[in-house]
């Protein structure tokens, strides 16, 4: 173990072309690079809190309390689990998984971003499939929920070419005016019915106790 002391650094999961894990500080700025080179559309807001659209620097030091915030305030009844995208070795994306009373409930809910130089090239496929794997298979999740506005097509495709279903809709702001999310959600049955690209997980083991807590373990 490299991290004995915050073994979450330790924890990797690899895809065919794709490593996620935590990023360390110093490659924060890569993530902030990325970001501002381009995430969307300007012309539209694919997130409920449009942290996007906020001016420089702010957004800039808000992304570094932001990624600070997540690991200062872990814990196993409440955690966000912010992995960074890599493609040989260059910051692609972020794809998150997070959960509240996970031991309990065994539900996690996904989000994720990815640059748009790398959009259109099955990245983002990739990356969910590679996070629900981590899901399903190492942390035993019974179930998934996801969500995306209507228009937005991409995120949609991706949830539905890897199983969920519609489940239900939303009225939510966007930008300040009112715009309808698309609930998704993933049971395990219609994960294990799909096929998915091979993926490996390294050293949860010695950190699984940070996501379902010792009460939660097996």
């Amino acid at each position: 173990m490299a991290y004995p002391h915050w073994p979450l650094f330790d924890l990797v999961i690899r895809s065919p072309r794709l490593e996620l894990r935590l990023a360390h500080e110093e490659e924060f700025a890569s993530i902030v690079d990325l970001i501002d080179a381009g995430i969307h559309d300007p012309s539209t807001m694919p997130f409920t809190h449009p942290w996007t659209d906020d001016p420089l620097p702010k957004r800039q030091r808000d992304n570094y309390q932001h990624w600070w915030g997540l690991r200062a305030n872990w814990r196993p009844d409440n955690w966000v689990f912010d992995a960074t995208v890599f493609h040989e070795g260059k910051v692609i994306g972020v794809q998150s998984i997070f959960s509240k009373n996970y031991g309990a409930l065994r539900t996690v809910h996904t989000g994720s971003w990815i640059g748009q130089a790398y959009q259109g090239q099955g990245f983002g496929h990739e990356m969910r499939a590679a996070m629900l794997h981590f899901a399903f298979t190492g942390l035993g999740a019974n179930v998934a929920i996801s969500g995306a506005f209507v228009d937005n097509a991409a995120s949609l495709g991706v949830s539905r070419s890897l199983g969920y279903s519609e489940n239900g809709r939303d009225i939510v702001l966007r930008r300040g005016q009112a715009d309808e999310i698309v609930n998704l959600r993933l049971d395990r049955a219609d994960w294990e019915a799909h096929s998915h690209p091979e993926c490996t997980i390294e050293g949860l083991e010695g950190c699984l106790d940070m996501f379902i807590g010792p009460e939660g373990e097996d």
